[in-house]
């Protein structure tokens, strides 16, 4: 009988993993077109795949957490998974590609038990544009809850490929800034390249896969979590999440996340579909949190804004050019107009009050920059330290309040561990208490923040117009690089690219034409939208340019995508009103020629501001449209348009 019993828990052992390897739960979008798997295999551990349209787009990727006090990576036993709900949000935004937004969703909880006896949930959100989940430990906990790692994975398949920008190393560059998401992207290479700066990659991480296209980022970062990014392995397709570098903390604070329960991670989300599902998908925003019941934000108002530092730099700091810039801001019929670094000693408080005043008879409102760092980098430039503390923040915004500041461009922040995390969301908490608009700037990605805390109107995180200024070498990549944004950084997230250079750029050779820089004024998305262009390069454009300009919207209605793939061109159209405004750039360094189908908007007239005479001109057409028959469009070398359709 021993022999027999011996025997027998070896098939016991083989058919119970049978059964954990086969056992699966499926979660569908309410159209069906995407399908999530996520099983335990035969040693308990979680994964998932996704299939889009019956073609895999993720292969099996793991998923999972180890905390100090169990692992929640293996030797799991599902106990109880949820029916399927549907789910469903209205919401609006202040400034994105659409103000307001509706997200539906087929949701399932699935509930786990590690072999301690601890409980996690894996939430599983699927719309039609894409997958989102996230873990959650149940039950309210005094002491704080810690994760060490985060297994969680996006296994790509064999041919797939990415369009990805490095992490920046923590504590180098200038200063040592880094990491702030600006370096350029890697466009179009195999899955599983290697990091150039074996720091992983940053969020959003586009990826061409089975014939569709994927978006990864993550969303909801409440300050408990810490920032992570996407790395792999040499020559892996398995991309797994990553925390920060240990160095991207506020000194003597917390790297990886820690917070009381019930504790929630943030959303992890993949955007699935065609280059329209990508333009169009508001996946960002429709899962982070709303902005918490009983605060009010309509002071936060979006808008366009000139800016003096770009091109004239330092020395431009004064009071008599900032009073030229703020005239400028109100005769192109701008909300803002920002005063950058040094103000504090250039100018003074007293004579920035004098500036305002002034400004608020032109109807203008005024932005004032901050350097973020306590001692986390050696930039020089100031005011600095006075937003270390919620009383250092609340002193200097109750100063900044009662002289009439629109909003503060903070800069040089020190990474994304948790600590630092926490400490961007205390600034837009104290900044809403005082009624200022947030820009961070040298600043991780916002992740949905904008949703959160709608006085949030930009980011930087990207390689920008600033770094054309400083050197040939930016110049030569912007045309391809700025075709690469609208599908990656900007898909979601407010992007502080600061647009726009007409004329000329003191000692650099601009690779751009006139045209190609006005269309990005419609293509990037930002709530305070800086432009580089000068009160001196706008006198050499025509009228209508200027004309253009002083009524484009700030803020959209839709976005609808026409054409393009991410690096060589892209076509868009955004709607405000009954209007819609086509942008388009050719990133490339031949010719392209665009047929433009605009029967869906129903148009009968357009104004098209495109180059027809050199780099610098930019001409104005106006065109009848035809009922079924395309308008063509021919692009030069990094050139670009932009047309307006009139009912």
């Amino acid at each position: 009988m021993k022999k027999l019993v011996a025997l027998c828990i070896p098939i016991l052992l083989v058919y119970s993993s049978s059964i954990a390897q086969s056992a699966g739960v499926s979660i569908l979008s309410p159209n069906k077109s995407i399908q999530v798997t996520c099983q335990l295999d035969g040693e308990g551990k979680p994964t998932y795949s996704v299939q889009y349209k019956n073609s895999v787009v993720l292969e099996p990727s793991q998923l999972g957490l180890v905390c100090p006090d169990g692992d929640f990576s293996r030797a799991l036993v599902q106990t109880t998974v949820t029916p399927p709900a549907l789910v469903k949000d209205k919401y609006q935004l202040v400034s994105g590609k659409r103000q307001s937004n509706v997200y539906t969703a087929n949701r399932r909880v699935i509930h786990y038990r590690n072999a301690g006896g601890g409980l996690l949930d894996l939430i599983w959100q699927v719309s039609n544009d894409g997958v989102a989940f996230r873990y959650y430990f149940p039950g309210a906990t005094t002491e704080p809850k810690q994760i060490d790692t985060e297994y969680t994975s996006f296994h790509l398949p064999a041919t797939a490929k990415g369009w990805l920008q490095p992490m920046s190393v923590a504590k180098t560059g200038w200063e040592q800034v880094n990491p702030c998401y600006e370096e350029f992207y890697e466009k179009g290479i195999a899955a599983g390249t290697p990091s150039p700066l074996k720091a992983g990659w940053v969020y959003p991480a586009l990826f061409q896969s089975a014939g569709h296209w994927l978006l990864i980022t993550e969303a909801d970062m409440d300050g408990r979590y810490c920032g992570t990014r996407l790395d792999n392995d040499s020559a892996n397709t398995n991309y797994h999440i990553a925390f920060p570098d240990t160095r991207e903390v506020i000194p003597g604070k917390g790297l990886k996340p820690s917070g009381t329960g019930p504790f929630y991670s943030p959303w992890r989300i993949i955007t699935v579909g065609s280059l329209a599902n990508i333009i169009e998908s508001s996946l960002g925003t429709d899962l982070a949190k709303p902005a918490a019941a009983g605060q009010h934000f309509s002071f936060a108002k979006a808008g366009k804004s000139a800016w003096s530092w770009a091109l004239l730099k330092d020395d431009s700091i004064v009071y008599d050019v900032q009073k030229r810039f703020i005239d400028y801001a109100a005769d192109m019929h701008w909300q803002y107009s920002l005063i950058d670094v040094n103000w504090d000693t250039k100018i003074g408080y007293d004579s920035i009050q004098l500036l305002i005043n002034y400004a608020k008879q032109k109807k203008v409102g005024v932005w004032l920059w901050y350097n973020s760092a306590g001692s986390w980098n050696t930039t020089p430039y100031h005011p600095r330290n006075k937003l270390l503390t919620h009383e250092d923040r609340d002193k200097e915004f109750s100063r900044l309040a009662e002289m009439g500041v629109a909003g503060i461009k903070i800069d040089f922040f020190g990474g994304d561990g948790q600590s630092m995390i926490q400490y961007y969301i205390d600034i837009l908490n104290d900044a809403a208490a005082h009624h200022l608009m947030v820009n961070f700037h040298g600043a991780t990605l916002p992740r949905g923040w904008q949703r959160t805390w709608p006085n949030l109107m930009s980011a930087e995180a990207i390689k920008g117009f600033e770094y054309i200024t400083f050197g040939q070498t930016a110049a030569d990549e912007e045309p391809a690089h700025t075709a690469v944004l609208p599908f990656t950084r900007n898909a979601f997230d407010p992007i502080d690219f600061t647009p726009m250079c007409l004329y000329k750029i003191p000692r650099i050779n601009r690779q751009t034409t006139a045209a190609f820089e006005l269309a990005l004024s419609v293509l990037f998305l930002s709530g305070a939208q800086h432009f580089v262009e000068t009160p001196a390069g706008m006198a050499h454009m025509p009228g209508y340019v200027k004309e253009f300009l002083q009524k484009l919207p700030t803020g959209w209605d839709d976005v609808r995508f026409i054409d393009g793939f991410p690096g060589e061109f892209v076509v868009l159209a955004r709607k405000s009103g009954n209007k819609w405004y086509l942008a388009g750039i050719n990133g490339s360094t031949q010719k392209r020629s665009l047929a433009l189908d605009l029967s869906a908007y129903k148009a009968k007239k357009a104004v098209v501001l495109l180059n027809s005479k050199g780099d610098n001109f930019i001409d104005q057409q106006a065109v009848t449209l035809l009922p079924n028959k395309k308008e063509n469009i021919t692009l030069g070398a990094h050139d670009g348009f932009v047309m307006v359709l009139v009912p």
